[in-house]
């Protein structure tokens, strides 16, 4: 328990000092973002802001997750491999910010350079965990047998299934971060969730069959993760909170949802993700159901997406769109954990 306090309080020193820094780095090289000519009015005050803040939440992230194994730390290979993933979208996310920033546009990578980028992670992530640990192929809820022997996926299966649910929650995360704040504060609720889960999976072994001295601990180095990126995130938050001094880009919402969804595959929790995440799937969903109704139908369901713009358009002030956001996500991440536990009353016999 204590490593995992460590962790979320070395991550967020780490990233409020670092994230200072950087926007005074960032200020000084001339690096800011640019607006997109569709924004919501009231967003063109904001060129100019620094973006890539994202490298202080992963930095601060990976460095207090090492630094707390220093404290009775036992290092597992499904925590380093959801580390690199992190840190691999990070890396993604980066190369997209910074060709933004020396372009002067709004424009990055191109769509295929960073489909590949971010399918080179979703790939490797999966076969690793696959192929170097005991990690079960089936579909899970909120342990590994939910669902019996129907939901074997086999290796091949669960490979496909991650890669598609990676790409789906990094995307996701991708456009929630629209407003100054939006996608830093929800991430905060949905990892606490995992430090959670991660850390109760760790204490009751017995409960969710775990035998061999790996699986002992690799619940716990997942809830030092959870709680690293919790906290990296919460730092980053003193400075992004609106009116925001500094950006995630893409380099912080690639690596958030990349983190939220390995952690999920680790704990086999990845259909409870859409609950616990319930927000980013409500954002995505939106975008979805505007493209197919104005390409279909010649009509917009949203007077703007994704969603957040939507309340924007309609005379919300952004920081009341924020709030509300949040709540619905702090609810959301409830709902997830609630539904966590009363699975274990069942598992152990305190509920029938």
């Amino acid at each position: 328990m204590i490593r995992i306090f460590l962790a979320g309080g070395v991550a967020a020193l780490f990233s409020i000092v670092g994230t200072k820094y950087l926007i005074v780095l960032l200020r000084r090289l001339g690096i800011g973002q640019p607006i997109h000519e569709d924004a919501p009015e009231g967003h063109s005050v904001k060129a100019g802001t620094p973006p890539m803040g994202g490298i202080a939440i992963v930095v601060s992230a990976v460095l207090s997750y090492a630094i707390s194994g220093f404290y009775r730390g036992i290092y597992t290979q499904r925590g380093l491999f959801v580390v690199l993933a992190i840190a691999g979208a990070g890396l993604v996310g980066f190369l997209d910010d910074y060709i933004k920033a020396r372009n002067e546009r709004n424009l990055g990578l191109s769509k295929r350079a960073k489909m590949l980028g971010l399918l080179s992670v979703a790939v490797a992530f999966p076969v690793l965990v696959i192929t170097q640990t005991k990690q079960h192929t089936e579909l899970s809820f909120t342990r590994f047998n939910n669902f019996g022997s129907w939901a074997e996926l086999g290796k091949v299966g669960w490979v496909v299934w991650a890669v598609l649910l990676i790409l789906a929650t990094s995307n996701a995360v991708n456009l929630t971060d629209g407003l100054d704040g939006l996608a830093a504060g929800s991430s905060m609720f949905a990892f606490s969730a995992f430090v959670m889960i991660g850390f109760w999976t760790f204490r009751h072994p017995e409960v969710y069959n775990l035998a061999s001295q790996a699986e002992l601990t690799f619940g716990l180095d997942l809830a030092v993760i959870a709680a690293s990126m919790m906290g990296a995130c919460a730092g980053f938050l003193w400075w992004n909170a609106a009116p925001a001094q500094i950006f995630m880009g893409d380099t912080g919402s690639l690596a958030i949802g990349v983190a939220l969804a390995c952690l999920a595959l680790t704990t086999n929790t990845a259909l409870l993700l859409p609950i616990i995440g319930a927000l980013f799937v409500v954002e995505t969903m939106s975008v979805i159901i505007q493209v197919i109704s104005f390409r279909g139908f010649g009509k917009r369901v949203f007077l703007m997406a994704p969603i957040h713009h939507h309340f924007e358009k309609k005379g919300w002030p952004e920081t009341t769109v924020i709030i509300r956001f949040w709540m619905l996500s702090a609810a959301c991440t409830a709902a997830g954990i609630g539904l966590f536990y009363r699975d274990f009353l069942v598992l152990t016999g305190t509920l029938t």
